[in-house]
């Protein structure tokens, strides 16, 4: 019996330890939206999809092509649509302030977006590449205008650029975008 009684002992603890270790490499946390995001500021309300009104941070070029310009816009969630998903539309939509200039093509869909491990995968339609006005500087404030917004939520670490499903070399030639491409605060005005 004291056999049994070590052998189910060590069996339990060795379970356990199993269980802690598989918790600590798959970065699991405690906290209600995962790590904190280093993000100044404070956090967007995410409410469940359909849950009411949202504050949406979105980032819009300035008139002089140099930074991207922030604007809060208070937005209806609709139900099955995620605070992501709304930041993107509304960016599509563009910007409500005179100072602002458009980012994406209004052409341009959003097909579907899916957040994993951090990594916000978003997949366009062909306008975002076929409509888009071109250059290395709209292809930034493009790129830039998405990441920033995104990851202004904190389940949001970097964006996957998708195009009708697949991965691209890049938008409009210039920017790599094979890649997830983390967060440009130095292009936001006031460095945020």
């Amino acid at each position: 019996r004291a056999m049994t009684r070590r052998k189910k002992a060590m069996t339990v603890g060795l379970a356990l330890a199993v269980l802690l270790t598989a918790v600590a490499l798959t970065g699991c946390s405690l906290l209600p939206f995962g790590r904190p995001s280093g993000k100044t500021g404070e956090d967007p309300v995410t409410p469940g999809p359909g849950q009411g009104e949202m504050v949406l941070r979105l980032y819009f070029g300035d008139k002089q092509a140099m930074f991207l310009l922030p604007e809060d816009r208070t937005v209806t969630a609709p139900a099955g649509k995620t605070y992501e998903q709304l930041v993107v539309e509304e960016l599509i939509t563009g910007p409500k302030l005179a100072d602002q200039v458009r980012t994406i093509p209004p052409e341009a869909k959003l097909l579907s977006l899916e957040i994993v491990e951090g990594v916000a995968y978003v997949n366009f339609s062909i306008e975002i590449q076929t409509k888009h006005w071109g250059g290395s500087t709209g292809e930034l404030f493009t790129i830039y205008s998405i990441v920033n917004s995104l990851t202004e939520s904190p389940n949001v670490t970097a964006v996957q650029f998708l195009i009708e499903g697949k991965r691209v070399e890049s938008l409009v030639g210039h920017v790599d975008a094979t890649k997830p491409i983390e967060r440009n605060a130095d292009m936001i005005s006031g460095g945020k």
